[in-house]
Order: structure tokens, then sequence, then C-alpha cells
């Protein structure tokens, strides 16, 4: 599997060669440096531990932190992930370089979050009548059943906490890689705000 950790920066389109608008959302890739490996024989599996996006100062990173960076003598980073991927060495950077224009990707973030929210919203239901007069409109409605089993039942969908959770797009297309600028377009939207981070993976 090839994966490393990104950062969406925004969405904008382009032209593709046939005169088309293409819309796509704009990443930034990397770099990437291997922090930790991990070894079957000494950890019990294989995998290896990226860092992305350079914490600058010293003072907003922890002790225990630092010294798990220092021990690699790689620089603090904010974000940290492990990966199931081998041929590299610790302390190795990984580039946009990894992924190619055509091939495709799936691209795991945090969805939006949107607070707090009724079944209308949330769940897709259909509400009552909206006329004058009813006093039955966003309400969920009946929720259990009568005597049996005498309450609600799993996994009913009811008003709640939406967003703010983890989602993943897959066969999203890699439209174009900037090497120079460690940037990526992939077509379509992917989960999260601006700003949001992403792991960026291809089986294979």
């Amino acid at each position: 599997m090839k994966s490393m950790l990104g950062k969406k920066i925004g969405m904008t389109q382009i032209f593709g060669e046939d005169g088309r608008i293409i819309p796509v959302t704009v990443i930034e890739a990397g770099p990437c440096r291997v922090v930790q490996v991990r070894e079957a024989d000494k950890d019990g599996y294989s995998a290896l531990q990226l860092g992305f996006d350079e914490i600058r100062k010293k003072k907003n990173v922890s002790k225990a932190m630092l010294g798990h960076f220092t021990k690699s003598s790689l620089p603090a980073f904010r974000l940290l992930k492990e990966m199931k991927m081998e041929g590299f060495n610790l302390g190795d950077t990984i580039t946009v370089e990894l992924f190619s224009k055509g091939e495709k990707v799936s691209l795991t973030g945090t969805s939006k979050g949107k607070g707090f929210q009724g079944v209308m919203k949330r769940h897709h239901y259909a509400g009552g009548p909206a006329s004058h007069g009813s006093m039955f409109y966003r309400a969920p409605g009946s929720i259990g059943s009568s005597s049996f089993p005498s309450r609600v039942w799993k996994n009913k969908g009811l008003p709640g906490h939406m967003g703010d959770e983890k989602a993943t797009v897959k066969n999203i297309e890699v439209v174009e890689v900037k090497k120079e600028q460690n940037i990526m377009l992939v077509k379509g939207a992917v989960p999260g705000a601006n700003g949001g981070y992403l792991i960026i993976s291809k089986e294979g």
C-alpha cells in the first residue's frame, strides 16, 4: 500500500484537455518523514510511523513527544500516523512523487462538524404537514413499539451530534501532481474543512 499524509487547501477548477471544466480539490501532500519503523520480530507487525506538518517552536511540543522526535534526530510534527508500508528507512522523506497523474486514491479525513441536528437534517426524515395549524412538522414522531419490547430499538435515528467523524472517499482520480510545490489536485470533493488533515492511500 502506498500512503502519505496531507492537508486540504481548498477547491478550485481547471480546464481539461477537452476544454471541459473539472472541479478539483487542492491538497498539500507531504513531505512526510519516517519517524519510526515498526518491525514484525520486535513489535509484532510491520509499519512506518509518518510525521507531517513540522512544528517550528519547541515550546509547543510536550517533553514526551520532543524526546520521541529527538530519538529519531528529526524535528517535531503536528501529525503522526502509522501506515502499513515497506521500503523506507528511518528519517527518509516521502514526497508527492509517490503518486502520479491518473491514479485512483482513497482519502480519509474528518468531516465537517454540524453541531446538534434534528432528524430531518441528520437522517433525512420527510417531516409532517407544514401547512397552517400543523403541530407536527420537524419532530421525529413515534420512536418505539407498544407492549413489546417497551423500549426504543437500537440504532433508531434520533436527533444528536452530526459530523466531525472519520470519513473516507474512494476511487478519487489524481488530476495533477506538482512535485516542486508538494501539491496534488484530485477530482471532486474530499472530506473535511480547509486546513484539515488527510490520509492519502492507494492499494498495491
